[in-house]
């Protein structure tokens, strides 16, 4: 298993770190679409759509992100849009937990298919715009969810349980502590200062995602990311949550050693259209 994984991670770094680092954000854009293609594949077959309609489901996605491509929405500021992402995963994502996997059954299967794929379009279009904005525009928030998710294993390793008896979400996730939440916005906020700090020390020409938003104020920032790294966590448990409802480990086998797509991609989706929320003009100016 661990020599699955590390294969695999590997593969998928020798694809996406060289068309991350390209002048050219295309490549980086398409690669990304067709993970996104992938993950929704995956989330029809997780409720209920199974050989062609599951196909089909993936194909509807890849079809609206190649659209919003082509109508250049990857250069404009769609703050509407972002708006109505946020406020669809703050209160949304918390009636959802708030139900239970019994809850997000009982929910009409058409519904549920169609809000994970448009969730799967907006996280695409966040992470095209993030890279339209510069490599180190969308490396600093990739970073910021690879980071909450690695600090919050090791604090959860090391401590979880230690100071707190209650679980994080028992029901949906029994493994996750509140020690390792903690440990993972600790892990964040270290990031967001070195980040900031680096972009600081070396004039970088083109500004991370923590200079963008710090430009409101080094609290606004703080806030923000805290708010992201929280906001990782409702993405994990959302879809380890629609998991449990099927009763399945991971959402496919796509990834060897990793299990599915979605399961790389869980905590991203919440955070990639939010993190556009924050850096609107409006906000972080």
């Amino acid at each position: 298993m661990l020599k699955q994984r590390v294969i695999t991670a590997a593969l998928l770094l020798v694809l996406l770190l060289p068309a991350l680092f390209m002048a050219d954000p295309g490549p980086f854009c398409a690669l990304v679409l067709v993970l996104i293609g992938a993950g929704a594949w995956e989330w029809a077959r997780l409720n209920g759509y199974k050989n062609r309609p599951a196909l089909l489901a993936a194909l509807a996605c890849t079809l609206a992100c190649l659209a919003s491509w082509a109508l250049g929405w990857l250069t404009q500021a769609l703050p509407g849009l972002w708006s109505v992402a946020g406020a669809v995963w703050v209160l949304g994502g918390a009636w959802v937990l708030r139900r239970g996997a019994a809850g997000w059954t009982a929910i009409d299967q058409r519904l549920r298919l169609l809000v994970g794929l448009w969730a799967l379009w907006a996280a695409w279009l966040a992470v095209a715009q993030a890279r339209m904005q510069g490599t180190n525009f969308v490396l600093s928030l990739l970073a910021l969810v690879w980071v909450a998710d690695v600090a919050a294993y090791f604090a959860g390793r090391a401590w979880g349980g230690r100071f707190s008896s209650v679980k994080l979400a028992p029901a949906i996730s029994p493994g996750k502590s509140w020690e390792g939440v903690w440990g993972g916005l600790a892990g964040v906020l270290l990031l967001a200062l070195a980040w900031l700090w680096a972009d600081q020390h070396w004039a970088m020409s083109l500004p991370s995602w923590y200079t963008q938003l710090a430009r409101a104020g080094l609290p606004i920032l703080l806030l923000g990311v805290v708010f992201l790294a929280a906001m990782s966590v409702v993405g994990d448990l959302l879809e380890s949550l629609v998991k449990r409802s099927v009763g399945v480990k991971d959402s496919s086998a796509l990834l060897p050693g990793h299990g599915g797509v979605l399961d790389r991609l869980d905590a991203l989706l919440p955070t990639l259209p939010l993190a556009m929320m924050l850096s609107q003009p409006w906000v972080a100016r």
